[in-house]
């Protein structure tokens, strides 16, 4: 990052509104976690990435500029975009769920920067920063001992689990860095609509039939509307906002709080329970995190 865009981040606000903003990202990505785990008790796990990209993709439909049009040239790699970015780990996320509590899904979810920076490093061969390096290590150190502390007979977590886990923060991170040039060219919004109408179609061999396997419930058609509406759809517009208002430095602290949340939402309304050594890993993970965003 250059003196001229950390100066730009210095001279934006950062108050109430922004705050307000901020919160409401980490209280809606936060509590995805819980929304998977009550639908993922009624519906089979198919159903889960349908039902949230179909109310996620209504939501951003009805903001003009993510319904700008995508050039026929782009439309494949916005395809592929979607498929690695949602489809995958949309499903991976309540796969994980049936043997991970949504707390320590919510704790592993917090890697996210983290494996962003080693996808930058192998997709643009540039080694990073030492002061990223050491970042990175400290926050692999605090996966490994939410894993440590939560993988085993009765404490929150499967092996396959975390590893399911694991694997969709690397959909993530990876497409995050990929997605970048389509975002300049066409929005975010844009392009993340385009997304979950795609990952939307790949979904529904899985889906469709997942339904039939599903039993009707309210409180599970509730969270998958929330889920998607909010945590798929609206929340990307809170957090595109934060960003032009905040800088991309400060626009990102309600991710940080997105593990504390689902910790919190976890334990009051899901009974689960983590050791000391989880969540000791989960401060090491936010820690990681932070350093990674702050500039070289």
């Amino acid at each position: 990052m250059t003196s001229s865009t950390l100066g730009r981040d210095t001279d934006l606000r950062f108050g109430p509104t922004e705050w307000t903003m901020s919160s409401l990202v980490a209280l809606t990505w936060g509590s995805s976690f819980l929304f998977i785990a009550i639908a993922i008790d009624h519906v089979a796990t198919g159903v889960v990435p349908l039902a949230r990209l179909a109310f996620g993709a209504a939501a951003l439909a009805c903001f003009p500029a993510a319904r700008r049009r995508i050039e026929r040239s782009d439309l494949k790699k916005i395809a592929l975009l979607g498929f690695v970015a949602m489809t995958i780990p949309f499903y991976l996320y309540p796969l994980a769920e049936q043997s991970v509590s949504s707390s320590i899904t919510g704790m592993i979810n917090g890697s996210i920067p983290i494996t962003t920076v080693v996808a930058a490093a192998i997709l643009t061969r540039n080694r990073p920063s030492a002061r990223r390096v050491v970042a990175v290590l400290i926050g692999f150190v605090g996966i490994a001992l939410i894993s440590l502390g939560s993988v085993g007979d009765n404490k929150g977590a499967s092996l396959h689990g975390v590893l399911f886990l694991l694997a969709a923060t690397c959909c993530y991170a990876f497409t995050s860095i990929l997605s970048r040039e389509m975002q300049v060219k066409y929005g975010t919004l844009s392009v993340l609509l385009w997304q979950e109408l795609f990952a939307l179609m790949f979904s529904l061999p899985l889906g469709l039939p997942a339904l039939a396997q599903s039993s009707f419930d309210w409180s599970a058609l509730a969270a998958l509307f929330v889920l998607g509406t909010f945590g798929t759809g609206l929340a990307y517009v809170i957090y595109g906002m934060l960003m032009v208002r905040a800088g991309a430095v400060r626009g990102v602290i309600g991710v940080f709080f997105t593990p504390i949340v689902a910790t919190i939402l976890g334990i009051t309304f899901r009974d689960e329970s983590v050791t000391i050594l989880a969540v000791l890993g989960m401060c090491v993970v936010i820690v990681g995190a932070w350093l990674t965003s702050r500039p070289d």
